[in-house]
């Protein structure tokens, strides 16, 4: 619902990486290039048993292009694409160490979701997005393959008392609540701009309805500017408190049962919210795919302590990234029309990867934004 509007490059990256454990294509050594014959563009990195090309960057940043369009207008920004190659030489380096049991683990885990994909988006919608960005399927399989490879690999780092103790570490986020809440925006319908003070102003007279008994189901599709709730009378229930942003959230899980509330300060607007319901979970209770979740955000974590650290200390012989292109019809770096099949594709991704990045990575359908996703709504501004 309220996602934070503060997102970087690096924060987007990571929330693509819980949408497919992002990875590369990239191989050890000399590769033969995706259009078939070998590759002899410019070796641009070379690290500890392996190389990568222009080619092959190129191809990864595409791939990235093809999951998720909106990544475009970082692709010129030197840093994001620094990170990228050695994102991608880490998972071309791990791959490589993978025993023979992860990877035949990884295959089978990539061509179930492959399919999926395929399935969920429809052949033809399918065949657009790789197309869009000169994709060929046996590049996105083999892509598929090293992503859950590696993943698999780092999962099995993962002991059952790791993730027990993450989840004593982060069980408020595993709190549900039913939350009713008008929301008024920084911004009015028209699209004009308030200032915190008025906003304020109408979030009170509103709150001073509500206090004189007004139905609060009535005043929130009179009032609420929030299209993810307001026809449901501003519900959501049963929602995961980790889904909110951080002063509704704690406001979901302090707040009084049945008592409207001061109003909460977003940086969407003001919210005046009446909690409704509130459960707390123990390990016990958390479902085997929730359980799944915490082992691949652990392993995730895992990747990123080896990127900062060994990736970048030891193992990273030379990086030479080619200058970038201001023309984005160049290199298929350009996201064409093909958006909205990107974003799917991305989403069912996340949705039917099942123990490799569902949750927190999809777009919620109640309005509850998650932390990779959009809603239609009010994620930005």
């Amino acid at each position: 619902m309220f996602q934070s509007k503060r997102r970087s490059w690096r924060m987007l990256l990571i929330a693509l990486v819980a949408v497919l454990a992002l990875s590369v294509m990239a191989g050890c050594g000399k590769k033969e290039a995706s259009s078939g014959g070998k590759d002899t563009s410019k070796v641009i990195a070379t690290y500890e048993g392996g190389e990568i090309t222009e080619n092959e960057f190129d191809r990864e940043q595409r791939i990235v292009l093809a999951l998720q369009p909106q990544m475009e207008q970082f692709m010129q920004m030197e840093d994001f694409r620094q990170y990228l190659i050695k994102q991608e030489i880490a998972y071309e380096y791990l791959e490589t160490k993978a025993d023979d049991k992860t990877k035949e683990a990884g295959k089978k885990k990539a061509e179930e979701q492959f399919d999926q994909m395929k399935k969920s988006n429809g052949e033809d919608n399918f065949k657009q997005m790789l197309d869009a960005q000169k994709i060929t399927e046996a590049d996105f399989k083999n892509y598929m393959v090293r992503i859950y490879t590696v993943m698999e690999g780092e999962r099995q780092k993962i002991t059952e008392d790791d993730v027990k103790k993450e989840f004593e570490a982060t069980k408020q986020d595993y709190t549900t609540a039913s939350v009713r809440h008008i929301l008024i925006n920084f911004t009015d319908p028209d699209g004009k701009e308030r200032t915190s003070e008025d906003t304020l102003k109408l979030a009170k007279e509103v709150k001073s309805k509500l206090d004189k008994g007004e139905d609060f189901a009535a005043l929130a599709k009179q009032y609420s500017e929030d299209p993810g709730s307001k026809d449901n009378g501003g519900l959501y229930e049963n929602v995961e408190v980790s889904n909110w942003v951080e002063a509704f959230k704690q406001a979901a899980l302090t707040q009084p049962l049945n008592q409207i509330g001061e109003p909460v300060e977003t940086e969407y607007g003001y919210h005046i919210i009446r909690v409704e319901a509130r459960t707390e979970k123990k390990y016990e209770d958390l479902t085997q795919e929730q359980k799944d979740m915490i082992q691949t955000t652990l392993a995730s974590n895992k990747l990123d302590e080896f990127m900062s650290g060994d990736l970048e200390k030891k193992i990273i012989k030379k990086i030479e990234l080619p200058k970038v292109e201001t023309s984005t019809g160049e290199n298929g770096t350009n996201a064409g029309t093909n958006a909205g099949n990107g974003t799917n594709a991305g989403t069912d991704a996340g949705k039917n990867a099942g123990t490799e990045g569902s949750g927190n990575a999809g777009t919620s359908g109640n309005g509850a934004t998650n932390d990779a996703g959009t809603n239609g709504g009010n994620t930005s501004k």
